[in-house]
């Protein structure tokens, strides 16, 4: 069964360029790493009014794709993003997970 998840994100105002360059350039291993994890249709959608960031995904299976957070390409990427936005103490994302409430198949 597909899991659908909304995330909140921040990266900081004068970093909206560099955000979206090192997403363009996505390490191969943490490429691999989300398709591994059984995550698809991906994308995260900038509001440049405030610098938040809406992430939209889609899993095959929620309990493996929470375990990209112990793969060594996760945590080379958020050492690599650490810099240009908001995290937590282990480098990490802060990260505020929706609620769905309406989806139109």
């Amino acid at each position: 069964m597909t899991v659908r998840l909304g995330q909140l994100m921040h990266v900081y105002p004068d970093q909206y360029e560099e955000y979206e360059r090192r997403h363009n350039n996505l390490f191969p291993e943490m490429r691999q790493a989300l398709k591994e994890a059984g995550a698809h249709n991906y994308s995260i959608f900038l509001d440049k009014n405030t610098g938040n960031l809406f992430a939209y995904l889609e899993v095959d299976n929620i309990e493996k794709y929470n375990q990209i957070s112990n793969s060594e390409a996760c945590k080379k990427w958020w050492a690599h993003m650490d810099s240009i936005m908001d995290t937590n103490q282990d480098q990490s994302p802060v990260t505020f997970d929706l609620k769905e409430v309406f989806h139109l198949d």
